[in-house]
């Protein structure tokens, strides 16, 4: 067998809606389909699926946890170009989404955020 690539990933939510306005108006991804408990979003040639769970929020000291120690931690990273990520940081400011001081690696600045439900997010931009 050989994987030629990822076609989705998929993203656990408590309450639809209200990732569905994230990813979209904070991340810009697009909706291409919305079934019973899930939306489809597409992001560049690979899609994200939303998927709502019943599970009791991320709990306020783990949400602090994740944010100023995102390292190590499982997450989903997005690429972005460099001059969208210089402006990432204020934007998700701009939306009350708190992110962990970003990262330079040398080739690559990273910046970690959660999403609505505390699923640890980040963004990648290639030099």
């Amino acid at each position: 067998m050989k994987l030629v690539g990822v076609d989705h990933i998929g993203i656990e939510v408590r309450e639809l809606a209200k990732a569905e306005r994230f990813y979209t108006e904070v991340l810009g991804l697009k909706v291409l389909m919305r079934m019973h408990n899930q939306v489809l979003l597409n992001c560049g040639e690979q899609n994200v699926a939303l998927f709502a769970v019943d599970r009791p929020p991320l709990d306020p000291q783990k949400r602090k946890e994740l944010i100023h120690s995102p390292l190590g931690k499982g997450h989903h990273a997005f690429k972005v170009a460099p001059d969208d990520f210089r402006q990432a940081r204020e934007r998700l400011a701009a939306a009350g989404v708190e992110s962990a001081e970003p990262i330079n690696w040398g080739d690559h600045d990273c910046l970690y955020f959660l999403d609505p439900d505390g699923n640890l997010l980040e963004l990648v931009a290639y030099r």
